[in-house]
């Protein structure tokens, strides 16, 4: 599917991942019982596809596009099975650089979302595909910075694994409480973190091994194949 009017693609760009996302994933939490929560996955993975197909005009540069992202969240879910250090989101946040800020979101989503079928799925998991897919959409949005300074990707692999850690206290708190309280979030906050230093040096470490392998290879098939 492709949606031709400039405008209507512009809106969706803000609204799917600051509002209908967030909006479901919160509502999975409080609005639904714990049988639902694959249903609130799968409309957040629908979302981004929607997302997704936002940022191209032609169909020949939407497939292209597709087929590297469905690479790369392969092997991020592949990824996830490596104990402690996980590189999702240094391939999330690679993907973003090289195909925008749309296909960083996809694959930071669909990468929780297929990767729990393994993990566990629950109502944790449209908080995860968010978090995720944030990163991978603000990364698309810094591409130009980011590609051209090594130690301000670092830095922002350091700050995506705090971000991602933020937004799942914000389940924690929802699920504990049924409703957010600031003082259990700040507790949720300090006692997770251990696991939050472990995610910024994981992103860290793998930004830094992964950067330039990766991006050489997807700016060779963008060139390539003219994507």
């Amino acid at each position: 599917m492709i949606i031709h009017n400039r405008n209507l693609r512009n809106i969706l760009k803000i609204l799917i991942p600051f509002v209908l996302i967030p909006a479901a994933a919160v509502a999975g939490v409080l609005l639904f019982d714990e049988q639902k929560h694959l249903l609130i996955s799968l409309s957040v993975a629908v979302f981004s596809l929607l997302l997704f197909t936002a940022g191209f005009e032609k169909k020949a540069t939407g497939t292209g596009r597709l087929i590297l992202v469905a690479v790369m969240t392969a092997l991020s879910v592949l990824g996830r099975f490596i104990p402690f250090f996980k590189p999702i989101t240094a391939l999330t946040v690679i993907t973003a650089m090289y195909l925008g800020s749309e296909a960083g979101f996809l694959v930071g989503s669909l990468s929780a979302l297929i990767s729990n079928f393994y993990f566990g799925q629950g109502p944790w998991t449209p908080f995860q595909m968010l978090a995720w897919g944030l990163i991978g959409w603000f990364a698309g949005l810094f591409a130009g910075s980011l590609k051209k300074s090594r130690p301000l990707l670092l830095i922002y692999g350091v700050i995506s694994g705090i971000i991602f850690s933020l937004i799942m206290d914000i389940w924690t708190v929802l699920w504990y409480a049924s409703g957010f309280e600031a003082q259990l979030y700040i507790a949720s906050v300090i006692s997770a973190i251990p696991h939050t230093i472990l995610y910024a040096v994981s992103n860290f470490v793998f930004l830094f091994l992964l950067a330039d392998p990766f991006g050489k290879k997807l700016k060779r098939v963008k060139i390539k194949y003219g994507i």
